[in-house]
C-alpha cells in the first residue's frame, strides 16, 4: 500500500474517492460532501501541525484515504478520524493492512484510537477485529475505541478521559 499525504491539489481525487463511497455517508444521513466542502476541510486540516490527511493507493489505484491526529487527546496518542476504503474494494483486508501499517509507523505512540460516527456495526466490528476495545460511549455522534501499542500503556491512565 501506497500512502499519500494530501494537499490542495488532492481535493478532487478525495471528493471522487468521497463520491465511490456514498454508503458511508449515508449511513451517516447526509449527502456526500461537494468538491468546495472537501477542499475545504484539506484546507482547515493543513493548519492543524498535528493531524495527517493521507490518500491510500494499491498499485497505481487510489482504494482509500485515513485521516489522524497525532497527540490526541492527550500525548502519545493518536486517533483515527477515519479510514475510508472505496466501497467496490472493501472487504479485501485493505483496511486491516492501512491501521498494521500506520501502526508501525508510529514506533513512539502509545495508544491508538477510532472514533466511530453514528450507529456504524460494521466499523465497530471492523476496530474490534483488530484488537481495540470500546473506549467511550459519545452517542448519539459517535463511540470511541482504542488500543494500547508498542509501549506499555501509562499506568492507570483510562482509555479516554472525559471531557476531551
Amino acid at each position: 500500500m501506497k500512502v499519500q499525504p494530501m494537499a490542495l491539489p488532492s481535493a478532487p481525487l478525495l471528493h471522487e474517492l468521497y463520491r465511490a463511497t456514498p454508503g458511508y455517508f449515508a449511513l451517516l444521513g447526509c449527502p456526500v460532501p461537494s468538491l468546495q466542502e472537501v477542499t475545504r476541510d484539506i484546507e482547515t486540516a493543513l493548519y492543524d501541525p498535528r493531524r495527517r490527511l493521507e490518500l491510500l493507493y494499491q498499485e497505481k489505484e487510489l482504494v482509500g484515504s485515513l485521516d489522524y491526529k497525532l497527540d490526541y487527546p492527550q500525548a502519545g496518542d493518536v486517533t483515527i478520524n477515519l479510514l475510508l476504503i472505496r466501497e467496490d474494494v472493501q472487504s479485501r483486508g485493505l483496511g486491516r493492512q492501512v491501521v498494521r501499517d500506520l501502526e508501525k509507523r508510529l514506533p513512539h505512540s502509545q495508544r491508538l484510537l477510532a472514533s466511530v460516527l453514528g450507529d456504524n456495526v460494521r466499523a465497530v466490528q471492523f476496530w474490534e477485529r483488530l484488537g481495540f476495545a470500546f473506549a467511550t460511549d459519545a452517542r448519539p455522534v459517535m463511540t470511541w475505541y482504542a488500543k494500547p501499542l508498542h509501549q506499555q500503556a501509562r499506568p492507570n491512565q483510562p482509555l479516554l478521559t472525559s471531557g476531551n
